[in-house]
């Protein structure tokens, strides 16, 4: 009796999974992404269909081509990933729904192959500090009607990615103040909320002054300052070193000083790096911390940079932030990390002080 329960048992859990692949498979096949009305192909995937034809054109030769009739499609390789960072769930309920239509394993194999073709040919592309003369003005003329300091070319922020598949090893490096394993993505700014720089490969214990100080940014801004660049400003909060070319807020400026009124308009000034980071992880909810990225830093480092540049992408395509009702809110962002001590040119041989600076453009917006 026991044997022929079994075998019973058996034979239907086979029936079940034979049903679940061919159900899958109709899926894959009846289904074009395509094909789907406006609104709700940006709701699964983000993109405009227009943006999603320009990014399949971008990475279409880094994707492989099927060569029998189950092969899955580039169109749904890229559908399926688009789906997955945004809706945030994990890969088996993505693969299971009635959008992707596809098993955890393959699904996994798919995302692996799409992230890699759009990290090297979209990020490149689409996440650039590097401005036309053009672009630095209008940046600078938005700064200045929105916060009245003059000169600012972006804004600055940290953010923390939150992450979970970790090695004992190394999760005490991951975990941070907010209480849990993360990485501190730093992110730069224009006034239209594009990301022009994103560097996620520290974890979430890092400062967001360590990040920045070994990021290749400092190191390009430095450069450019001694190149003769040296009217132009990034904004930044307490958490980041007060540089020749990085205006931080002063500490505990007196009531009515001029301190006290350079200090607000920084606050006018910082707001669209919060608006910015709120936006991108409203769009790609995989970054939003219910849940976190399940994945090896490194992994969750490519997913983040990718993120980035569909971020701009949308942008591009004049594609509005989502609004769904668990809205990304997140205040914990927009509070600074423990001052740092304000560092002058004593790392750096700039020859500039930056207090003296950050003095002489306090005084200069009183009037």
């Amino acid at each position: 009796m026991s044997t022929v329960d079994i075998w019973y048992s058996s034979s239907s859990e086979d029936d079940e999974n034979t049903n679940l692949r061919l159900y899958r498979r109709r899926i894959r096949d009846a289904a074009n992404p395509l094909e789907y009305d406006t609104q709700t192909f940006i709701a699964n995937y983000r993109l405009s269909k227009e943006a999603f034809l320009e990014v399949l054109h971008e990475i279409d030769g880094h994707l492989q081509s099927g060569t029998t009739r189950q092969a899955i499609s580039k169109v749904n390789k890229l559908a399926a990933l688009l789906r997955f960072i945004a809706q945030g769930s994990y890969q088996l309920g993505i693969g299971n729904e009635g959008i992707v239509g596809m098993a955890q394993s393959t699904l996994s194999v798919i995302i692996n192959e799409v992230l890699n073709a759009l990290e090297s040919t979209i990020c490149p592309k689409y996440v650039s500090f590097i401005n036309t003369e053009a672009e630095t003005c209008a940046t600078k003329l938005s700064f200045y009607e929105k916060c009245g300091i003059p000169a600012i070319i972006g804004a600055i922020d940290g953010t923390h990615i939150k992450i979970v598949s970790l090695k004992k090893n190394t999760q005490h490096l991951y975990f941070c103040r907010k209480g849990y394993h993360s990485i501190n993505a730093m992110i730069v700014c224009d006034h239209k909320r594009k990301i022009r720089y994103v560097s996620a490969k520290y974890p979430g214990s890092s400062h967001d002054s360590f990040v920045f100080n070994m990021s290749n940014l400092k190191a390009h801004l430095e450069t450019e300052y001694q190149n003769g660049m040296q009217n132009t400003w990034l904004l930044g909060d307490s958490g980041y070193p007060l540089k020749p070319y990085l205006l931080t807020p002063y500490r505990n400026p007196a009531d009515s000083s001029a301190e006290q009124q350079f200090n607000k308009k920084h606050v006018l000034g910082r707001e669209i790096i919060e608006r910015c980071i709120g936006t991108f992880k409203n769009r790609f909810r995989c970054l939003i911390g219910a849940r976190g990225l399940h994945y090896t830093p490194e992994k969750a480092t490519k997913i983040i940079h990718v993120c980035a540049a569909l971020h701009n992408i949308c942008i591009k395509y004049g594609l509005s932030e989502p609004t769904p009702p668990d809205v990304y809110q997140d205040n914990d962002d927009n509070e600074p990390e423990d001052d740092p001590l304000e560092i002058s040119n004593d790392d750096s041989p700039l020859g500039a002080n930056p207090h003296l600076l950050r003095d002489e453009i306090a005084r200069s917006i009183m009037h």
